[in-house]
C-alpha cells in the first residue's frame, strides 16, 4: 500500500512545528493515535509502522520541539517544556483526548503527560522510555558523541549498536540524521534534553499516578536503555509489559510487524492487560 507523506506546519506559542497528520477519508476513523520519537529524531522514525496502524487511527506524528525540522528555540529543554509543548500542540489541532505512543524520550514525555494531563489520554504506548535509568551506557555514550560529532563513522556505529539487527539500519537513516544534527541550534537542544533526562527525579514513585491503561514495550536486547528499567516503568497500576526477543533500542523499526499487531490489539481492545 503507497501512502503518501502528508508533511503539515502549526505554530505554537510562536514556534513552527512539523508534523506529518495521516487521516484517511476512505473511512470515518474516531480513534487517534499521536507518535512521539526519540531524542534526535524525527517523524520519519515511525515509517515502518505507519502502513499497519494507518487503517485503524488517524495519526499524528509531530517533530518534538527541538529536533526534527522544528524550530529549535533557545531555551532550557526539560520536561515541563516538553509536557507543556504536547498539550499546547494537541489544543492547537482541537484533540481533546487521544492514545499516545512514545519511544525514549517520547515515552519519558507521554509518562509525564500522562500524570498530569490524564483527561487528555485514552491509552498509553511506552517503548523503552527514558527517565528512570541514572547510569550510562555505552550504546547511549555513542549516541551522544555522534550527535555532537555527526560524522558519518560516528552515527553508524551509533545507531548499528542501537540495534539488534545491524541490516535494519539503512544508510538513508544515518544521512538524515547527519543533516538533521547540522541543523542551528540542534546539538544544544539535543544536549539541553539530555541534561533534563538524567535530572528527571522521583519519576518510578509518580508513575502511579496514571490512570490510563498502558503497554510498556521493550527490545529484549537493548543496550542504550536495557530492559531491567522496565521494572520502574511497572509502577503505572494498569499496565502490562511485552519484551520483543531479539530486538535493540527501537523495535518498531527492528520488528515492525510484531511491534505493531501487539500495539494494535492493546489499543482497540483485543489485548487485556494484565
Amino acid at each position: 500500500m503507497s501512502i503518501q507523506t502528508p508533511v503539515k506546519n502549526i505554530h505554537v506559542h510562536g514556534n513552527k512545528i512539523r508534523y506529518l497528520d495521516y487521516n484517511s477519508f476512505s473511512s470515518k476513523k474516531s480513534e487517534s493515535l499521536v507518535l512521539l520519537h526519540g531524542i534526535g529524531a524525527s517523524a520519519e522514525r515511525w515509517s515502518k509502522v505507519i502502513p499497519f496502524f494507518y487503517e485503524h487511527f488517524r495519526l499524528i506524528v509531530p517533530d518534538i520541539i527541538g529536533f526534527g525540522y522544528s524550530d529549535k528555540p533557545t531555551v532550557e529543554y526539560n520536561v515541563p517544556f516538553f509536557v507543556k509543548f504536547l498539550v499546547e500542540f494537541l489544543n492547537c489541532l482541537g484533540m481533546k483526548k487521544t492514545s499516545i505512543a512514545g519511544s525514549s524520550l517520547g515515552g519519558l514525555i507521554a509518562a509525564e503527560f500522562a500524570i498530569k494531563y490524564s483527561h487528555m489520554v485514552n491509552k498509553l504506548i511506552l517503548v523503552s522510555p527514558a527517565g528512570t535509568m541514572k547510569t550510562s551506557t555505552k550504546t547511549l555514550e555513542e549516541y551522544i558523541l555522534a550527535s555532537l560529532y555527526p560524522t558519518h563513522d560516528n552515527v553508524w556505529r551509533a545507531f548499528i549498536n542501537m540495534a539488534f539487527d545491524p541490516r535494519t539500519v539503512k544508510e538513508r537513516t544515518i544521512e538524515e540524521f547527519i543533516n538533521r544534527m547540522k541543523l542551528p541550534n540542534a546539538k544544544y537542544a539535543f544536549m539541553s534534553t539530555m541534561l533534563a533526562i538524567r535530572n528527571t527525579t522521583d519519576l518510578s514513585s509518580r508513575l502511579s499516578k496514571i490512570p490510563s491503561p498502558t503497554m510498556i514495550m521493550w527490545g529484549e536486547q537493548d543496550d542504550m536503555i536495557p530492559v531491567k528499567y522496565a521494572e520502574d516503568y511497572r509502577n503505572i497500576p494498569n499496565s502490562n509489559l511485552e519484551v520483543i526477543p531479539q530486538c535493540g533500542h527501537t523495535p518498531f523499526t527492528e520488528k515492525p510487524a510484531v511491534f505493531s499487531k501487539k500495539a494494535i490489539d492493546f489499543l482497540i481492545g483485543f489485548n487485556s492487560i494484565k
